[in-house]
């Protein structure tokens, strides 16, 4: 039997964090590049909650904050995972491009806090990681609009980017819907380890480690 935890922390609050970083930030720091992003993915998650999209209000609700709650302890001067690392340490460079930070960031934050995130959600809600499939999955398909943002928003135009700039083939490497399946996959696992806290923490210190390599390489200076 799980126990479930208090929670009564709404996404209107984590929204209103991001906004708060969002004006204390320049707009060209890297972070602050990612932080919009992930904003505008968040205020449409609150929408729809107050909208009634998502059959089962709390755990959709859990699942956002606890996700949300993983950068926002890193932006806000927590200590530094490995997945965010590069990012941070780079958020300055004139060699890196808007596009990048942003997919550093999305990077980090799918690739390594979702999975942590699930967990997160299950003991405080006292449920199995198959009980929040569907909000996985409906959180999920809001975090794609997350692609088309930054399509519309950080990719140059067709007559600034040839097809033969790196910065096309680096979008085009990185996938949101596998890094998604990974993450889901990483969350089972973490939750099978509960009982073995030593080889959990393995696991997750290893994805930690690797999401952050993958980061780091998205974060290569490219050629302007």
């Amino acid at each position: 039997m799980v126990l479930s935890e208090q929670f009564t922390t709404g996404v209107d609050a984590v929204v209103s964090r991001m906004r708060a970083l969002d004006e204390a930030w320049l707009p060209r720091d890297g972070v602050a590049v990612f932080n919009r992003v992930y904003l505008t993915v968040t205020e449409e998650v609150d929408r729809r909650l107050d909208a009634g999209c998502f059959p089962d209000a709390r755990a959709a609700t859990t699942l956002d904050v606890r996700f949300a709650e993983r950068y926002l302890s890193v932006a806000e001067g927590g200590p530094l995972p490995a997945c965010w690392r590069p990012l941070f340490q780079f958020r300055r460079h004139p060699g890196v491009r808007p596009l990048q930070f942003a997919l550093a960031g999305i990077n980090a934050h799918i690739g390594h806090d979702l999975a942590l995130s699930v967990v997160d959600a299950c003991r405080t809600l006292g449920c199995e990681p198959a009980d929040l499939q569907d909000e996985f999955d409906g959180v999920g398909d809001i975090l794609v609009s997350l692609e088309e943002r930054i399509r519309e928003d950080l990719m140059p135009g067709p007559d600034l980017l040839h097809i033969a700039d790196p910065l096309t083939h680096l979008f085009d490497a990185w996938s949101l819907e596998r890094a998604r399946e990974a993450a889901w996959s990483a969350a089972r696992a973490l939750w099978a380890l509960r009982g073995l806290p030593e080889l959990a923490g393995e696991f997750a210190r290893r994805l930690d480690a690797a999401t952050g390599f993958a980061s780091r390489m998205l974060l290569t200076p490219l050629p302007h």
